[in-house]
């Protein structure tokens, strides 16, 4: 496997939201791969339109993609405040390119940007990958109870 192309784009990720950008300011029809990539390797994020993708991105501080020639391999999310508390969000590698160190590439990169790095709490929700976040240095939070209220 050639090394893939970690893409951190701008607040928003204007150029992959409305041109579908991926690495070297190519258009890749990069909303329909996420689509696909969030279809293929998640429970959580299945079927979600191509219009509730390019929401999300519009509201996110930090997004980040990895490529793999003209394919999108990785993805991963933040919100913050930028003081107090970041969230990280759709964290997800195609499952033929995990446990190669690529997901960890993915949240480093996330939390090195200035938009996280100097939060005094990062949180993150999982239902699977509890111990990859634990390597990463990620522990279950004390006294707190995550509620939700699903419309």
């Amino acid at each position: 496997m050639n090394d893939p192309i970690l893409v951190k784009h701008a607040r928003g990720a204007p150029g992959l939201r409305i041109l579908g950008i991926g690495p070297c300011f190519t258009p890749l029809k990069g909303i329909e791969k996420l689509q696909n990539l969030f279809n293929e390797n998640t429970s959580w994020a299945k079927k979600r339109s191509k219009n509730s993708i390019k929401q999300m991105l519009s509201k996110s501080d930090v997004v980040v993609t990895l490529w793999q020639k003209k394919e999108i391999i990785g993805f991963g999310r933040a919100t913050s405040d930028e003081t107090f508390r970041a969230v990280l969000w759709d964290v997800v590698v195609d499952k033929k390119y995990q446990n190669c160190g690529l997901g960890k590439k993915i949240v480093n990169s996330i939390l090195s940007n200035s938009r996280v790095k100097n939060v005094e709490i990062v949180y993150l929700m999982t239902t699977y990958c509890e111990q990859f976040y634990n390597n990463i240095g990620f522990r279950n939070a004390e006294k707190i109870k995550l509620l939700s209220l699903k419309k």
